[in-house]
């Protein structure tokens, strides 16, 4: 009997590990693809540099994950020992999310210092832009079309905060938390536009139109 509930016992150790080496194998292969999409915008001809690039990524995106998970953890952890005390739970979560930014801001840095050892400035926008769905090129032709008759220095204004939105969301855990950044920075200069003495609401509605009239 015993003999027979350690092998069965031995058996699960194995098939678990075969599932978590499976699981890890899927997360590695998902990051590569990921990262190698990317790589491809840049044409590079050189394999190994290809490949270094590629690394970088996966690595980077790794690491990224990391510093969620186990901010998410602890601050899951803090509020449960905080138990009903509000202000031991605010002070904790204020504490793991600045230590998280910190590693953030930390990993930001060098993997920007890595890209700059093959890539050009032109170069690793590509990369950012890639790690952000192209969201800035989307969302500032979409104001354009919108908008056509915005000034210079209103284009210029809001290009400079989609850029900033992008540098955050580089960093942000998911596709999700990339979209609510650059959503927050449209909030920004939606309100801007409106304080410099736009309609929104008219300049959609003559957005909309003009989409519908050309597709006739």
């Amino acid at each position: 009997m015993k003999k027979n509930l350690m092998s069965l016992f031995l058996l699960l150790i194995v098939v678990a590990t075969a599932s978590a080496q499976n699981n890890e194998d899927k997360y590695n292969k998902t990051l590569t693809d990921r990262a190698e999409k990317i790589v491809k915008t840049l044409s590079i001809s050189d394999s190994i540099v290809f490949k270094r690039l590629t690394g970088i990524l996966v690595y980077q995106y790794k690491s990224l994950g990391k510093i969620h998970d186990g901010r998410d953890a602890a601050i899951k952890s803090a509020k449960e020992k905080a138990g009903n005390d509000k202000a031991a739970f605010q002070s904790a979560e204020k504490a793991l999310q600045d230590e998280a930014n910190s590693q953030l801001y930390n990993l930001h840095c060098e993997f920007i210092g890595k890209l700059a050892g093959d890539l050009n400035a032109e170069q690793i926008d590509k990369v950012k832009d890639g790690m952000v769905f192209n969201l800035i090129k989307v969302t500032y032709s979409a104001y354009l079309d919108m908008i056509p008759t915005l000034k210079p220095e209103e284009k210029q204004q809001i290009y400079c905060w989609l850029v900033e939105a992008r540098e955050r969301a580089i960093d942000a855990q998911s596709s999700n938390k990339k979209h609510e950044i650059f959503g927050k920075y449209k909030g920004r200069i939606n309100n801007y536009l409106s304080k410099q003495g736009y309609n929104l609401d008219k300049e959609r509605q003559a957005w909309g139109e003009r989409l519908k009239a050309a597709k006739k």
